[in-house]
């Protein structure tokens, strides 16, 4: 999810739990090897052991159609040491697809399997192999057939986000097309798409038969879901996360990002992200009509501190 989850939101929604491991946005391969500091940048846990602050493990993730290209590049990534490398054979955007790259790909299991026995082949044995893919690019008649070049290219795992290109992000997801493939492959398979909650990851369990499912936004909009999932799954009883416990962690969010980005595009990603929160907390609706004019960091940062001030009562002003 490029422009959105990255290192920085990888870095807050891993510390508020009920994540496993964690995908990289993609890292862009064309005809070149990339220098280890492009890596390093986009994937900035690579500085530290592959895991997030919290400890989640994070997978590297490359995008591209050349197969000898592609293992080049998965071997330079494997000596930084990330927690595994999956492959990028779903993104819809079509400025990927029409350089050939992404679900553009799904019309050519043959270039999948290449690519996937290649990247295997170059990195260790030890080191974890994914791809994610969609359901087909214009249609889900290859489904199938793309799944098993990935499976038998030697990947040990893979996600399936259940649409196809031409579906994009529509409701519904189509997880029914999940279990097909799970039942043709060997490996583990892993369920995404349009799982926004509980009751969301429980028909989509059902329905696709996987019990590992892969959540994008719906961890955006609401950071408790994974906690909430995994508790549903284990039959217990979890309080959802509230405003009040996330608003530090909003905090923490835009200290990385006044330190770490671009000026510029400070107090954008706050207000990108208060966007996703504001469809689950009303409190973020607040925040985001606040904010949604402002620009500048200073501004930005002082509105944000007063929130988290201790309010005075009357009785400890008297006190005071």
């Amino acid at each position: 999810m490029e422009g959105l989850l990255d290192f920085v939101l990888r870095d807050i929604l891993t510390r508020v739990g009920g994540i496993d491991r964690c995908v990289s946005e993609f890292i862009r391969i064309t005809d070149q090897l990339l220098p280890e500091r492009v890596f390093t940048r986009i994937v900035p846990e690579l500085l530290s052991g592959g895991r997030t602050f919290a400890g989640v493990p994070v997978r590297a993730q490359l995008l591209g159609s050349d197969p000898a290209c592609m293992a080049d590049n998965a071997a330079r990534l494997a000596s930084l040491g990330p927690a595994g490398i999956d492959l990028n054979f779903g993104c819809p955007a079509n400025v990927v697809n029409r350089h050939g790259g992404g679900a553009a790909l799904l019309k050519e299991p043959e270039t999948i399997h290449a690519i996937v026995t290649a990247v295997r082949r170059a990195v260790p044995a030890h080191m974890p192999v994914s791809a994610k893919m969609r359901l087909g690019y214009l249609d889900d008649s290859r489904a199938v057939e793309c799944a098993l070049a990935i499976a038998q290219g030697g990947a040990d795992e893979m996600v399936v986000h259940a649409r196809t290109k031409a579906q994009a992000y529509r409701p519904p997801a189509y997880w029914e097309r999940i279990a097909d493939i799970r039942a043709a492959v060997n490996i583990p398979v892993v369920a995404n798409g349009e799982i926004w909650t509980v009751d969301d990851a429980r028909r989509c369990r059902e329905v696709s038969g996987c019990n590992m499912l892969m959540i994008g936004r719906g961890a955006v909009v609401d950071p408790g879901l994974g906690l909430a999932i995994k508790a549903d799954m284990q039959q217990v009883h979890v309080e959802p996360v509230t405003w009040a416990q996330l608003l530090p962690l909003v905090l923490d969010f835009w200290h990385i990002v006044t330190t770490r980005l671009d000026n510029k595009a400070q107090a954008g990603r706050l207000k990108q992200w208060l966007n996703f929160l504001r469809r689950r907390f009303p409190e973020a609706e607040v925040a985001y009509q606040a904010i949604k004019t402002i620009n500048n960091p200073a501004i930005v940062d002082a509105w944000l501190l007063a929130q988290t001030a201790p309010k005075l009562t009357p009785k400890t002003a008297e006190t005071i």
